[in-house]
């Protein structure tokens, strides 16, 4: 176990770079659209489905 987190250690010391400002900036307006499109499909699909459902039980009664 210690062995394990000692090479964990020596890992991130030597071979983990963090990017620049400007690619983190980036990469965070890329994170951003995409959760918005995921989150908007979602809504999308929730409507559709919600109306499915409320048009199989208006036509039941």
């Amino acid at each position: 176990m210690f062995t394990y987190i000692k090479e964990s250690f020596e890992e991130l010391k030597h071979n983990v770079s963090l990017p620049t400002r400007a690619e983190a900036s980036n990469l965070m307006v890329i994170v951003a659209v995409f959760s918005i499109l995921f989150a908007l499909a979602t809504w999308g699909v929730d409507t559709v489905f919600s109306k499915l459902i409320q048009l199989y039980f208006n036509t039941l009664n």
